[in-house]
């Protein structure tokens, strides 16, 4: 389940996705109304948060294209404003619902909660892509149709990643990002030994791995059919 975050405010931008993460989302960050635009076109999340006041294109203009391509895309919108015009001018626009700020991350994830029961969808669906299937509220993957193996909370964060770009070169940085989160405790070093970890319960030989390669230089891909050797 993907939720697009856009906010410009960088250090908030990282503690709200770390907070979605760490509830097992996949999150996609943008830093201004255009960006955000452009990942909710390629992305089709099934959620947004949204701040008003952004760079380029503000959140009520954001909230109005999103809008034209899609009714049905729960938006909340987050604001330092608290003026009832400006809140009624959001939800007249579509959005809905308004968290102001500042907010706790366990008010923002009750909230987001809340919106996805409204359309129906509250629990992240498993991802499944080729071989593999990956069941975010268990924690577990499953290969080939095989039994069920379970993964810590770091190997479940990166399988996530991977799998929802599955084929695409995904470098470093990126990773371990999405993996760590804000606080920027993720390495290289870290990162490479949480790969090896992850090959160990994917791969028939982790000294030869077919799903989770090595793009030397640039970071790593999954290929979630393994193509035969």
């Amino acid at each position: 389940m993907k939720i697009l975050v856009v906010d410009d405010d960088l250090e908030l931008l990282r503690l709200i996705a770390f907070a979605l993460r760490q509830a097992g989302y996949l999150v996609l960050e943008a830093q201004d109304g255009p960006s955000a635009l452009a990942l909710f076109e390629r992305e089709r999340p099934d959620l947004v948060v949204l701040d008003v006041n952004l760079p380029r294109l503000n959140g009520f203009e954001v909230l109005k294209k999103i809008r034209a391509a899609s009714g049905t895309i729960p938006v909340m919108m987050l604001t330092v404003r608290t003026t009832e015009e400006d809140q009624v001018r959001g939800l007249d626009l579509g959005a809905d619902d308004y968290l102001g700020k500042p907010f706790s991350p366990r008010t923002l994830l009750a909230r987001v909660r809340a919106l996805l029961r409204r359309v129906g969808v509250e629990r992240p669906a498993p991802l499944t892509s080729g071989d593999l299937v990956l069941d975010l509220e268990t924690q577990s993957v499953r290969v080939r149709g095989g039994e069920w193996v379970r993964l810590t909370n770091l190997e479940t964060r990166l399988l996530q990643l991977l799998l929802a770009n599955g084929g695409h070169t995904l470098p470093l940085e990126r990773l371990t990002s999405h993996v760590w989160g804000y606080r920027g405790l993720g390495d290289r070093q870290l990162l490479k030994q949480l790969v090896h970890r992850l090959r160990r319960k994917i791969e028939d030989d982790p000294t030869s791995p077919r799903y989770l390669v090595t793009v030397s230089g640039v970071g790593y891909a999954l290929h979630p059919a393994a193509e035969s050797k």
